[in-house]
């Protein structure tokens, strides 16, 4: 009976490390699950950002356009040369 007792105090020491291990487990899984996302929220920030500066990028480039389109109509205007006096 002696070695018995024994061996279920040894069972019972094996599963408390067993459930313990089990525990931080699924403790350490659900911390990087969380740094997981982090990461990407970092990396969602930073793709923001970049578009962000592309979006302006594009503003001041329509900006351009835009005073070239004015420009090529002025100078097709009939009887307006580019400097503005009349042909």
């Amino acid at each position: 009976m002696k070695t018995f007792n024994c061996l279920i105090s040894e069972q019972m020491k094996t599963m408390e490390k067993l459930l313990f291990l089990q525990g931080e487990l699924e403790r350490c899984q659900e911390i990087e699950g969380q740094l997981q996302l982090l990461q990407h929220e970092t990396g969602l920030e930073s793709i923001q950002q970049e578009i962000a500066a592309m979006k302006r990028e594009l503003r001041e480039i329509q900006k351009v356009f835009e005073h070239q389109t004015e420009e090529v109509i002025r100078s097709y205007q009939p009887g307006k040369s580019l400097n503005g006096s009349s042909v």
